[in-house]
């Protein structure tokens, strides 16, 4: 009863010490303010609404792939929000900034063009020291009449070690996706039909 009374102390220094060597890491696909500021210049705005992400690597924690059929979830690796909410945060600055307009999602009507955006990513795939790989479907359409566009990218960056270079290959692939669908934002609403990107 005494051996006991003292052995449950040890043991729960022991666990403390054991969670303690281990630290957790948080990552965000949101690149840095000075990456992205710039004034809304664009006589238009637009809207992103809510990305849709896969089920696979829907987690709070980082999901890389292993060979062939194998995945790994890295417990220790974590997004600091939501995937989903991540994906749109960074493709929102990455719009913003590319077509200098403002992102006016939920905002009420301000009487300039507005622009819809939807994106849906198919894939999401992390490869630690190989490539960062995102496949999206999009579409962009002009609240104010006119045609839509619905376009599909697949957009493979190569990272370096360390799970650092792989958000940041997702970041470089998110802001790429990005230019691709300003592209076809602006002639959207120049008034034109817009054409998908070749590729």
């Amino acid at each position: 009863m005494i051996r006991a009374r003292f052995l449950m102390p040890a043991m729960l220094a022991l666990g403390l010490a054991a969670c303690a060597s281990a630290p957790m890491h948080y990552y965000t696909l949101v690149p840095p303010a000075d990456a992205t500021a710039a004034p809304a210049t664009a006589p238009f705005q637009f809207e992103l609404l809510p990305v849709g992400v896969p089920a696979q690597v829907d987690q709070p924690q980082l999901v890389v792939r292993q060979g062939g059929q194998g995945v790994a979830v890295l417990d220790g690796e974590r997004w600091i929000a939501p995937l989903p909410d991540e994906v749109r945060a960074a493709l929102s600055a990455d719009l913003a900034r590319a077509l200098g307009a403002q992102d006016a999602s939920g905002l009420p009507a301000s009487g300039q063009p507005r622009l819809r955006i939807r994106v849906d990513l198919r894939r999401f795939d992390s490869v630690p020291g190989a490539y960062a790989l995102v496949e999206a479907v999009w579409s962009v359409r002009s609240l104010q009449g006119g045609g839509t566009a619905s376009c599909t990218s697949r957009l493979r960056e190569p990272v370096g070690d360390g799970y650092a270079a792989l958000v940041q290959g997702h970041q470089q692939a998110l802001a790429a996706l990005a230019e691709q669908i300003a592209g076809v934002a602006r002639a959207a609403a120049a008034g034109g039909m817009p054409a998908c990107p070749a590729g």
